[in-house]
């Protein structure tokens, strides 16, 4: 029996320890050590939850051979907070943790730990508008134009939406954007311009979020097919370096377009892709500007889950 409190003691202290200094991986293996469950049995807490992670991805996560970046498993990790009676953001935190030195070197692009940040703004700010994950909507096209301009500022973005009912009953979309570092959402402005009107909207300042309802006015059925058109306004932050666009689902074709003002032209602009926030960056290809037009693009026949951008050099 003493052997047994030594035991839990020593668990209990390495859980201290970890959770103090991380990393995110010895962290959660000291938790799910110290309460003393089987990984299945974390799963089936999961479930409990809400939330499907399969014992291979725990295990993968525990030993750090791979990371919890979808917003799926962003959930999880939330969950296991509560599961392993451990403080709010404990986890969280861990995994946000990125190099410093390495995000001074790149300060207007945006950092692994500001994703993961914005992906639990965007699960609190989905719950208070009550809206599922995907909507009960499929992507069959997006075609988003983005405006950078005199300042170097992303001034805004026009996107337009071709969807399809998988269920019936959708009647509107959560649109979300996500400014650059140091802007103000709050003085964001969103445009319906066409077959949607503007419902309720919220921001979060700390990490330059903003979501948007827009309503359709009528309710879909399963296989119903809708195009609508929003724009948001912004201006808000300093020089705009990329524009990244995140899926969570697989979808149909996505065009990006950014056009740049006459006074404001970069000396090079390349496209790339990431598996998730924490991934490395691939796919990289230059893109030139088109002659008068000043505008870049790049177009995505099949999206699947992750990240794809634009970003351009000022040759500063």
């Amino acid at each position: 029996m003493r052997h047994a409190i030594q035991h839990a003691d020593i668990a209990t202290e390495e859980l201290d320890t970890a959770l103090r200094g991380g990393p995110f991986h010895v962290a959660l293996r000291a938790a799910i050590a110290a309460r003393g469950l089987p990984l299945q049995r974390v799963q089936h807490h999961l479930s409990r939850y809400g939330v499907k992670v399969g014992v291979t991805s725990l295990s993968y996560w525990q030993q750090g051979a791979r990371r919890p970046q979808r917003p799926e498993s962003l959930r999880a990790v939330r969950a296991l907070e509560e599961i392993l009676q451990l403080p709010d953001e404990s986890l969280i935190r861990l995994l946000a943790e990125t190099d410093e030195s390495s995000a001074g070197r790149r300060p207007a692009v945006r950092s692994y730990r500001s994703l993961v940040e914005a992906t639990g703004v965007l699960d609190r700010l989905h719950t208070e508008l009550g809206w599922s994950l995907d909507g009960g909507l499929q992507a069959l096209g997006h075609h988003e134009r983005i405006r950078i301009g005199a300042h170097r500022r992303l001034t805004g973005l026009e996107s337009h939406h071709i969807v399809r009912a998988h269920r019936d009953g959708a009647d509107r979309f959560v649109a979300v954007h996500h400014g650059d570092p140091g802007c103000a959402p709050e003085r964001m402005t969103v445009h319906a311009l066409e077959n949607c009107r503007t419902g309720r909207v919220r921001v979060d300042q700390d990490t330059g979020v903003l979501v948007a309802e827009l309503l359709f006015g009528t309710r879909l059925h399963s296989g119903d097919t809708y195009l609508f058109r929003y724009a948001v306004e912004d201006g808000t932050a300093g020089a705009s370096r990329e524009y990244v666009r995140g899926f969570d689902f697989p979808g149909g074709q996505y065009a990006l377009q950014v056009r740049f003002d006459a006074s404001a032209v970069p000396v090079r602009c390349h496209r790339f892709a990431q598996h998730s926030a924490a991934a490395p960056r691939r796919g990289r290809h230059e893109l030139p500007l088109i002659g008068p037009h000043r505008s870049v693009h790049l177009v995505e026949p099949r999206v699947r889950p992750g990240l794809v951008g634009i970003a351009w050099d000022w040759g500063e």
